[in-house]
């Protein structure tokens, strides 16, 4: 193998200018690779983060009012024309017992009940809906960040203390220390002190999100002792679907993972991800064409090289390792090159770019785009060193 390694290489810095260009063409395929795959992949983890920075994996309910109709007796036709049932507010029945059993389940971190309805709240002569939430401050931070979110005052809820959201402070006119009206209906109302302002960046939640004490919500949403909502996070993100199936089938509730709630979303992952999936696929088939083209030449311009060393004794399988280690060590060579312009692109996007979100870097990324380089060089130069091996010594020397 020395024998052959030498020879490719001697054909190699012969033909300096075509191997300059082809490794220029491959490191720039390759470093194309690494900065789309990295930013691609940067951008999800972005979108992801700041989906499920503000909603659980999984969100557990009570099933759904449905219409029931009787059984019409055999052998009559029967047409039912209704509108569907109203939904109201339902608490989860026996929820104590429901989050003993999600505290159990392996996959499951952790678990949090949730009281939420709509109330409106009032300022004044101002007045806005709002969404009334009471959470158990503990576990609700184990599934939502809440604390991170918050700009001003402290998270403090109970003890007639409420959070609320920027966009609903600016609508009321309400600070630190303001007072606020929670109206639920029927008589139902609580006067809250403002002890904390929280941006979620969300505009519907930051205008609509009042966080209470459990005890509160329940009492303004005359819940006595119920919730309405379980949130549920898993270890595994992408395995919520099938954690929610199996939590429906354990409950009897209705569970719905985050996927199912952000269908567009996944929508446009996967469509990201097909996206570089091309990018690559391309890139690789390029690259081969590149190297198999200029290994064509170059065997075309070395014909009566070739069959001088086929007159000296070399075998046709030997010819054929020679252009085979010219493809990989094109590929390995112009990969590795590539390899760090993609990463000095990545490091000037997290350093020098517009500071969006960090772009990650997978530590099998480089290895896997130079490993792809490195096949196709090797797969390119198959046909013209099959070419190679192929000559006859005494026509070639002959050309």
């Amino acid at each position: 193998m020395w024998v052959e390694a030498t020879i490719a290489m001697r054909f190699l810095r012969q033909g300096r200018a075509q191997t300059t260009l082809i490794l220029l063409g491959i490191a720039v395929g390759v470093a194309v690779v690494v900065f789309v795959t990295a930013i691609i992949g940067g951008l999800q983890d972005n979108l992801i983060d700041r989906t499920l920075g503000t909603q659980s994996h999984i969100r557990v309910e009570a099933p759904r009012d449905v219409n029931l109709v009787a059984p019409a007796p055999a052998g009559t036709l029967q047409l039912v024309l209704e509108d569907p049932r109203p939904q109201a507010l339902r608490p989860i029945d026996n929820w104590l017992e429901v989050q003993d059993v999600l505290d159990g389940l392996p996959g499951i971190t952790a678990v949090s009940p949730v009281v939420s309805g709509p109330a409106f709240g009032r300022r004044g002569q101002a007045l806005e809906s709002v969404a009334l939430v009471g959470i158990d401050l503990e576990r609700y931070l184990r599934v939502i960040a809440l604390d991170e979110s918050m700009v001003e005052g402290r998270l403090e809820v109970g003890s007639g203390n409420a959070v609320i959201g920027r966009q609903l402070a600016t609508d009321l006119g309400l600070r630190l220390g303001g007072k606020l009206r929670l109206e639920a209906g029927d008589g139902r109302d609580a006067v809250v002190n403002v002890a904390g302002i929280f941006e979620l960046g969300v505009r519907e939640l930051d205008s609509r999100y009042v966080y209470v004490d459990l005890k509160q919500a329940q009492s303004l949403l005359a819940l006595p002792g119920g919730v309405t909502v379980i949130d549920v996070t898993v270890e595994d993100l992408f395995s919520a679907d099938a954690m929610a199936a199996r939590v429906a089938g354990l409950t009897g509730l209705q569970a719905e993972g985050w996927m199912q709630t952000n269908a567009q979303l996944m929508n446009a992952l996967t469509s990201q991800r097909m996206s570089t999936n091309m990018i690559s696929f391309f890139v690789a088939v390029s690259v081969a064409l590149a190297i198999a083209s200029v290994l064509a030449v170059s065997v075309t311009q070395r014909t009566r090289e070739i069959g001088i060393l086929r007159a000296m004794g070399t075998r046709r399988a030997q010819m054929l390792r020679v252009f085979l280690v010219q493809g990989a060590v094109l590929g390995l060579a112009g990969s590795a090159i590539g390899a760090l312009a993609g990463l000095g692109l990545v490091w000037m996007f997290n350093n020098l770019g517009p500071g969006l979100f960090d772009v990650p870097l997978p530590p099998s990324l480089v290895p896997a785009a130079m490993a792809l380089a490195t096949v196709a060089g090797v797969v390119s130069a198959m046909v013209p060193a099959s070419r190679a091996s192929r000559m006859d010594p005494v026509e070639a020397i002959r050309g």
